[in-house]
Protein backbone atom coordinates (compact mmCIF):
# COMPACT_ATOMS: atom_id res chain seq x y z
CA UNK A 1 0.00 0.00 0.00
CA UNK A 2 1.50 3.68 -0.75
CA UNK A 3 -0.25 7.08 0.72
CA UNK A 4 0.37 9.81 -1.66
CA UNK A 5 0.83 13.66 -0.61
CA UNK A 6 0.92 16.52 -2.40
CA UNK A 7 2.65 20.19 -1.64
CA UNK A 8 3.38 23.03 -3.80
CA UNK A 9 -0.01 24.24 -4.67
CA UNK A 10 -1.10 28.16 -3.87
CA UNK A 11 -2.08 31.35 -5.60
CA UNK A 12 0.01 32.80 -8.54
CA UNK A 13 -0.55 35.49 -10.67
CA UNK A 14 -1.28 34.51 -14.93
CA UNK A 15 2.15 33.88 -16.30
CA UNK A 16 3.32 32.73 -13.12
CA UNK A 17 4.98 29.28 -12.30
CA UNK A 18 4.39 26.73 -9.70
CA UNK A 19 6.00 23.03 -9.43
CA UNK A 20 4.14 20.71 -7.99
CA UNK A 21 5.53 17.65 -5.72
CA UNK A 22 3.91 14.29 -5.13
CA UNK A 23 5.55 11.99 -2.51
CA UNK A 24 4.93 8.50 -0.47
CA UNK A 25 4.93 6.57 2.45
CA UNK A 26 4.32 2.95 2.24
CA UNK A 27 5.57 1.09 -1.17
CA UNK A 28 8.13 2.74 -2.81
CA UNK A 29 7.20 5.11 -5.83
CA UNK A 30 9.45 3.87 -8.00
CA UNK A 31 7.30 0.42 -8.18
CA UNK A 32 4.12 2.95 -9.92
CA UNK A 33 3.65 4.54 -13.19
CA UNK A 34 2.45 8.20 -11.96
CA UNK A 35 0.14 10.40 -12.70
CA UNK A 36 -1.52 14.22 -12.31
CA UNK A 37 -5.02 15.04 -12.79
CA UNK A 38 -6.97 18.17 -11.78
CA UNK A 39 -10.74 18.48 -11.19
CA UNK A 40 -11.98 22.39 -11.54
CA UNK A 41 -14.96 23.70 -9.67
CA UNK A 42 -18.49 22.01 -11.24
CA UNK A 43 -16.09 19.93 -13.72
CA UNK A 44 -14.93 16.61 -14.02
CA UNK A 45 -11.97 15.34 -13.19
CA UNK A 46 -9.60 15.49 -16.44
CA UNK A 47 -5.82 14.38 -17.00
CA UNK A 48 -2.98 16.28 -17.32
CA UNK A 49 0.12 14.34 -17.14
CA UNK A 50 1.76 10.81 -16.45
CA UNK A 51 5.06 9.43 -16.62
CA UNK A 52 5.87 5.33 -16.68
CA UNK A 53 8.07 3.69 -13.82
CA UNK A 54 11.32 3.91 -16.13
CA UNK A 55 10.53 7.43 -17.03
CA UNK A 56 10.78 6.26 -20.75
CA UNK A 57 7.23 7.26 -21.44
CA UNK A 58 5.18 10.78 -20.89
CA UNK A 59 2.31 12.14 -22.05
CA UNK A 60 0.47 15.52 -21.60
CA UNK A 61 -2.88 16.69 -22.15
CA UNK A 62 -3.06 18.97 -25.18
CA UNK A 63 -3.93 22.17 -22.81
CA UNK A 64 -0.83 21.72 -20.71
CA UNK A 65 1.21 20.49 -23.45
CA UNK A 66 4.59 22.80 -23.55
CA UNK A 67 3.91 24.41 -20.49
CA UNK A 68 3.78 21.87 -17.65
CA UNK A 69 6.81 19.28 -17.16
CA UNK A 70 6.24 15.92 -15.37
CA UNK A 71 9.11 14.25 -13.99
CA UNK A 72 10.03 11.75 -11.17
CA UNK A 73 13.01 11.55 -8.49
CA UNK A 74 13.97 8.27 -7.98
CA UNK A 75 16.57 9.21 -5.46
CA UNK A 76 14.04 11.15 -3.69
CA UNK A 77 11.04 9.29 -4.59
CA UNK A 78 9.08 11.92 -5.72
CA UNK A 79 7.28 13.25 -8.91
CA UNK A 80 7.13 16.85 -9.88
CA UNK A 81 5.03 18.32 -12.25
CA UNK A 82 6.67 22.08 -13.14
CA UNK A 83 3.91 24.16 -14.58
CA UNK A 84 4.95 27.14 -16.64
CA UNK A 85 2.81 30.03 -17.65
CA UNK A 86 0.20 29.48 -15.64
CA UNK A 87 -3.73 30.23 -17.15
CA UNK A 88 -6.59 31.00 -15.17
CA UNK A 89 -8.10 28.11 -16.48
CA UNK A 90 -5.39 26.30 -14.87
CA UNK A 91 -7.31 26.54 -11.78
CA UNK A 92 -7.79 23.40 -9.72
CA UNK A 93 -7.10 21.10 -7.25
CA UNK A 94 -4.31 19.10 -8.82
CA UNK A 95 -4.23 15.54 -7.77
CA UNK A 96 -1.14 12.73 -8.18
CA UNK A 97 -1.74 9.10 -8.76
CA UNK A 98 -0.35 6.16 -8.90
CA UNK A 99 -0.92 2.63 -10.18
CA UNK A 100 0.92 -0.70 -11.44
CA UNK A 101 1.59 0.04 -15.48
CA UNK A 102 3.27 -1.95 -17.40
CA UNK A 103 4.37 0.11 -20.37
CA UNK A 104 3.88 3.46 -21.50
CA UNK A 105 2.97 6.01 -19.52
CA UNK A 106 -1.45 6.06 -19.44
CA UNK A 107 -4.04 8.86 -18.80
CA UNK A 108 -6.78 6.23 -18.16
CA UNK A 109 -7.42 7.44 -14.52
CA UNK A 110 -9.14 3.56 -13.94
CA UNK A 111 -5.48 2.29 -14.42
CA UNK A 112 -4.03 3.96 -10.59
CA UNK A 113 -5.12 2.73 -7.91
CA UNK A 114 -3.79 4.86 -5.47
CA UNK A 115 -4.67 9.09 -5.16
CA UNK A 116 -4.00 11.82 -3.12
CA UNK A 117 -5.65 14.05 -1.32
CA UNK A 118 -4.94 16.79 -4.01
CA UNK A 119 -3.73 20.45 -3.77
CA UNK A 120 -5.61 23.49 -4.93
CA UNK A 121 -3.73 25.94 -7.32
CA UNK A 122 -5.55 28.71 -8.16
CA UNK A 123 -4.33 30.88 -11.33
CA UNK A 124 -5.84 35.36 -10.76
CA UNK A 125 -5.87 36.91 -13.87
Amino acid sequence: QVQLVESGGGLVQTGGSLRLSCAASGRPLRSYAMGWFRQAPGKEREFVAAINRISSSIIYADSVKGRFTISRDYAKDTVYLQMNSLKPEDTAVYTCAAGPIVGPASSDPVRYDHWGQGTQVTVSS
